[in-house]
């Protein structure tokens, strides 16, 4: 459910304002999952995408503690099981995170750590849409053009995951 309410957030809404509020009620049945199943990795995985995805969506100061906060579940879910979200997208996050977000002294932001992260979702799925978006935006940013186009094809080829047309055409539309 939490995941059919970010892929409508971020792909299906109309406009910022309608994304913000969609955004919101994810996080809050994300944040609900977690309360009532503690120690599962799966909805801790699920509300660190909402709070990173309303980091980049905010894009005022409290962005970067969205950003922390999202970090933070994402390091725990993958600490208990890296597996809980089968197709890498808890390494991919992280390693989205850590490229997305400014460095030290201002934030955390690590292109070392996000690499390692980002193939560390590659290695779980080769073949997946986000893994290879994401590694691909990452080659973009370092200027490394033609590597990032290799990924940005696997990525518009990647097979289509069920339940997630939404998501999967508007990665689609970005890629």
């Amino acid at each position: 459910a939490i995941q059919q309410k970010w892929d409508q957030a971020y792909f299906g809404a109309h406009n910022h304002k309608e994304t913000l509020v969609l955004l919101k009620d994810a996080e809050l049945a994300a944040n609900a999952a977690t309360k009532s199943n503690p120690g599962a990795a799966a909805p801790l995985a699920w509300l660190g995408i909402v709070l990173a995805t309303e980091a980049g969506e905010t894009g005022d100061a409290g962005a970067l503690s969205l950003a922390r906060a999202a970090k933070e579940c994402m390091e725990k879910a993958a600490a208990l099981d890296p597996d809980s979200l089968s197709d890498g997208s808890t390494y991919t996050i992280l390693g989205a995170l850590y490229y997305q977000t400014p460095g030290f002294p201002i934030g955390f932001g690590d292109k070392a750590k996000a690499r390692r992260y980002l193939k560390m979702g590659l290695d779980q799925n080769p073949t997946g849409l986000d893994a290879n978006f994401f590694y691909a935006d990452f080659l973009f940013e370092e200027g490394k053009n033609e590597d990032a186009a290799h990924f940005l094809l696997a990525a518009l080829n990647a097979p289509p995951r069920p339940g997630r047309q939404i998501a999967d055409q508007g990665r689609r539309d970005e890629a």
